[in-house]
């Protein structure tokens, strides 16, 4: 029988943030939407540890000192892992935020991500579809596991291959939103993420200072004028 979460259970997280210099770029703005580009290094929400309060919510609601104005009522509709930069939509009415995750539940959003994998992939693009579990004995990872994992399914093509040391450039488009789904499929396939922490080998993880993993375009219907929405951010590695 698998292990189960108990309503006693707790997990301890002591991840304490370093200090994120990188600002949140503001991309779009209007009335009812933010488009915005998330640092490497920095949280989506506040944690539950007091000292981790600086965040992409922290920053919008109360201000980002000295480069952009306070949104009160701004909500994340989506988040990205902490080390993951690029493109976040942002809802600033109770109505866009309430049509956005619709939208997100219904797995409507397309969303693609660039990331800069160890080694050489011999195909030029593919599909995993390893599924993913909880990893309950090593929290925060998950893993893959095809009799208690759900579905997970990524699409990825190669964009560049560089060589000494042999490294792959991949545009990626997950089909579903599992939790790490992105390092736990490159982990898979044997090529992971540079500058990987949870997911690789120790020499993919300190080739890079970051996680090369940025979040490039995603699509989606305009909460207020119905009408389908595009928005991007360059790949910065």
């Amino acid at each position: 029988m698998p292990n189960v979460y108990t309503p006693t259970d707790s997990i301890i997280d002591n991840f304490v943030a370093p200090a994120c210099q990188g600002d949140v770029e503001i991309l779009y703005q209007d009335d009812a939407i933010l488009l915005i580009n998330k640092p490497s290094g920095l949280l989506s929400l506040s944690g539950k540890n007091p000292l981790n309060w600086d965040s992409v919510h922290y920053r919008l609601v109360h201000g980002q000192q000295g480069t952009s104005p306070a949104f009160s009522q701004a909500k994340l509709p989506h988040r990205l892992d902490f080390g993951t930069s690029g493109i976040m939509v942002v809802g600033l009415t109770v109505h866009a935020t309430q049509h956005l995750n619709k939208q997100f539940q219904q797995r409507s959003i397309q969303k693609h991500y660039t990331a800069m994998l160890d080694g050489c992939i011999a195909k030029e693009q593919g599909v995993i579809t390893a599924a993913i579990a909880k990893d309950i004995n090593a929290f925060p990872r998950v893993k893959i596991c095809s009799s208690t994992g759900k579905t997970a399914l990524t699409e990825f093509s190669v964009l560049d291959r560089r060589w000494q040391p042999d490294r792959t450039l991949v545009y990626f488009t997950p089909h579903t939103g599992r939790t790490h789904q992105l390092r736990v499929h490159s982990d898979f396939i044997g090529h992971p993420i540079l500058g990987c922490d949870l997911y690789k080998n120790q020499q993919s993880e300190h080739m890079a200072e970051r996680l090369l993993l940025h979040a490039t375009d995603i699509h989606f219907v305009h909460p207020t004028t119905q009408q389908p929405f595009h928005g991007h951010s360059p790949c910065p590695f």
